[in-house]
């Protein structure tokens, strides 16, 4: 994602006239593909786009408040929650062409991919009170978002972000190393889309870890090597996508370059120690699944889900993953319902030794076990 940004100096006038000037001068993107959206009650941006940019206005969409929602609940109306700075946002949208099944924006076939949105401006020229009313800003902003995948799409001739280049390089690479032919393979770009979050987490200063934004990153991590086993990566081979980001990268994995090194031994040691995980789960897993189709079941039991995650590591939402690929199996409410049961008599017992230790100072227990517990305590909350 691409932006600028204006706080008290220019606003509407200019920020849709600097968007449209980038997508049909720098670009030279074609104007009759694009049309654009505005919040029902934005008079001022309907005019300029129709007035002084010239679009028809027939291309120019009107988004009201969604039906049920709350006021001001809109995808053309931006805000920061219940309260605080808000504004309209006008945006623009590219027609890939009627091939492409897909309605335009507030219709009922908006989600197809014929219509997509590649730039957003967000007017932030109001601060909402707790009673609702909206007071003008002294100094209103502007927040410009641009979809640089989506542009690039655009400007390779393609519709998919991940038939560019940068993707394609990946996903050819990730189906070299692995071993495996059809390229159109979806867990191929869960892989190449994968490598480069977690690659730049990690050069950015994030670790794998069981809480925080580091259990984000270990799981974004074995998503990944899972999508790869079912490819029928033998091995590690997440690492080795690495050398070829940098490179694709080009001057933006300048310090992906430099830390190089780091990221594949982390992102190697990481794998290596989930590959253990996933094999001594796998069997517990695999024997439970085969059990419930044995008996013509489709609920995985929360205390199976519970045991593979305290006693192998094996975390829920590759449970519910596993499970899922088996077509009829997944973890219903009934089976999640049991699961937070064990969770929370795990964490209400986590809690009242942490309690218990830290009023009576006790030494009853080493103090390894009492951080473990609140590592445990923080992370199995996750799941509540």
């Amino acid at each position: 994602m691409l932006g600028n940004f204006s706080f008290g100096d220019y606003f509407k006038q200019d920020a849709i006239k600097f968007a449209w000037e980038f997508l049909t001068e720098t670009l030279e993107l074609p104007k009759e593909k694009l049309l654009v959206t505005v919040y029902e009650t934005d008079d001022e941006a309907f005019e300029i786009w129709n007035k002084e940019i010239g679009i028809d206005a027939d291309r120019i969409i009107r988004i009201g408040d969604k039906k049920g929602g709350k006021p001001y609940e809109s995808d053309n109306f931006w805000t920061m929650g219940d309260t605080g700075p808000c504004g309209p946002c006008t945006e623009i949208f590219y027609d890939h062409g009627e091939h492409i099944w897909g309605g335009r924006p507030g219709t009922p076939e908006e989600d197809g991919d014929r219509f997509i949105e590649i730039w957003n401006n967000v007017f932030m020229q109001f601060n909402r009170h707790a009673d609702g009313t909206m007071e003008p800003l002294p100094k209103p902003a502007v927040d410009t978002g641009m979809g640089i995948e989506r542009i690039s799409a655009i400007m390779q001739g393609v519709h998919s972000n991940y038939e560019i280049d940068v993707f394609q390089t990946l996903i050819k690479s990730a189906a070299e190393v692995i071993g495996y032919e059809d390229l159109s393979n979806q867990s191929l770009r869960v892989i190449a889309d994968h490598i480069r979050s977690c690659s730049f987490l990690i050069v950015d200063g994030v670790m794998p870890s069981n809480e925080g934004r580091g259990y984000v990153l270990r799981r974004i991590i074995r998503r990944a090597v899972r999508h790869g086993n079912k490819l029928g990566a033998q091995g590690v081979f997440f690492h080795k996508l690495v050398g070829v980001l940098a490179d694709v990268m080009g001057e933006a994995g300048a310090e992906l370059k430099k830390q190089q090194g780091l990221v594949e031994k982390v992102l190697r040691i990481e794998e290596e120690n989930f590959g253990r995980t996933l094999e001594r789960g796998m069997v517990i897993l695999n024997e439970s699944l085969e059990s419930l189709s044995a008996k013509d079941e489709t609920v995985l039991d929360g205390e199976t889900v519970f045991k593979l995650y305290d006693t192998y590591g094996f975390p829920a939402d590759l449970t519910n993953d596993v499970a899922r690929e088996r077509e009829s199996l997944s973890m219903k409410k009934a089976s999640k319902k049991r699961w937070k049961h064990s969770v929370s008599v795990l964490v209400k017992l986590a809690n009242s030794v942490l309690t218990t230790t830290k009023q009576s100072r006790s030494t009853a227990l080493p103090s390894s076990a009492v951080i473990r517990l609140a590592q445990v305590t923080v992370s199995l909350r996750l799941f509540l």
